[in-house]
């Protein structure tokens, strides 16, 4: 069990004080009739005095008052199942993590840039389904269609390309994990959401041909956009040891140190095939701010019904019972009922 604010929970210690406040007030009342009237009087005077009804009507008031505290402390027991309908577009990010990404043509890094676009797109994001891929020579999926977030931010901020099997670039192969993952989400359900691929990566491609599984992807429907990240002039790749002290830059088999250059041809010719638009970003002060544009022109489908748990609150059921108690004690007679009088008569 939790609690929609545990605060109000300190209100409980009233009961006790109130408690002790009637107990005081009941006996300062006492002390000043007999100051008056003998015992005799007083209870001639209070003849019709019921005293358990009295009884009756404070502690009812007490367990008013606790179910209304807790009540108001907001108890969440158990689960509940929630229905939410979104509109949207089914996006997949593929994120190049090849070595070639972390140059720092772009600042502070191609990877970090393209990682800060992102973000930056996921905040633009209103109920669209998003996901992640990383690839390299290998391509994997990193997240699955979502509408959470915040996960998918903590997972951006921590993909590098050291966690990546190897260093080179296969194009294909993101392609084919992003048909996939298209495919596996048009066989759980069927809508008319635009869905959308962003290839964010610098170009560079040691995987030969992709023409098949960019056809394939075009065939299903996938409108792809590309982001080319770098300069045409290129960058060495640093290499960094654990300190973060830059110790040497990638080099080739000949020993011969590696300027990796932006290919915008090859990113042109996958957006152009793709149906959708090329962006390019050679400095830390670029953006994809047409994108975020051309995402709201899109068509946004109706996704079907998303179930998940959540504590179901239970302040109703408090209330009522708080209630019940409550009404005791506004009208359980102050006189004894006639039927005990005539008992007492006998």
């Amino acid at each position: 069990m939790i609690w929609e604010d545990s605060l109000y929970l300190w209100f409980l210690l009233l009961i006790p004080l109130l408690w002790g406040g009637y107990w005081w007030y009941k006996r300062q009342q006492s002390q000043r009739r007999s100051a008056y009237f003998d015992d005799r009087l007083v209870k001639q005077l209070r003849k019709n005095f019921w005293q358990t009804g009295d009884k009756v009507r404070l502690i009812s008031f007490m367990i008013a008052t606790l179910f209304f505290i807790v009540a108001l402390a907001g108890p969440k027991i158990g689960t509940e199942v929630r229905e939410v309908q979104r509109k949207g577009v089914n996006m997949m990010v593929a994120l190049d993590l090849s070595a070639s990404m972390n140059a720092e043509d772009v600042r502070p890094s191609r990877l970090e840039k393209a990682k800060f676009e992102i973000n930056r797109l996921i905040n633009r994001l209103q109920g669209d389904r998003i996901g992640l891929l990383v690839f390299t020579d290998q391509a994997f999926l990193q997240v699955p269609f979502t509408t959470d977030y915040s996960a998918l931010r903590l997972f951006i901020d921590i993909v590098n390309s050291e966690q990546m099997p190897s260093g080179g670039t296969n194009f294909s192969a993101a392609m084919e994990t992003a048909l996939e993952s298209f495919n596996s989400l048009e066989e759980q359900e069927q809508g008319n959401a635009s869905d959308v691929l962003l290839f964010v990566g610098d170009g560079e491609n040691h995987g030969g041909g992709y023409d098949s599984q960019l056809n394939a992807l075009v065939d299903n429907g996938v409108i792809i956009f590309s982001v080319g990240i770098g300069t045409p002039n290129g960058s060495p790749i640093p290499v960094y040891n654990e300190n973060g002290t830059l110790v040497s830059y990638e080099r080739d088999s000949d020993g011969s140190t590696i300027n990796t250059r932006l290919e915008s041809e090859a990113m042109q010719d996958i957006a152009n095939e793709g149906g959708g638009e090329y962006y390019e970003i050679r400095s830390g002060s670029d953006n994809i701010e047409p994108f975020f544009s051309k995402l709201d022109e899109l068509e946004r489908g109706e996704f079907s019904s998303q179930e998940f748990a959540d504590y179901k609150n239970q302040y109703q059921i408090l209330l009522v019972v708080g209630l019940f108690f409550l009404m005791i004690t506004l009208f359980f007679p102050e006189t004894k009922p006639k039927m005990l009088e005539k008992k007492q008569d006998n």
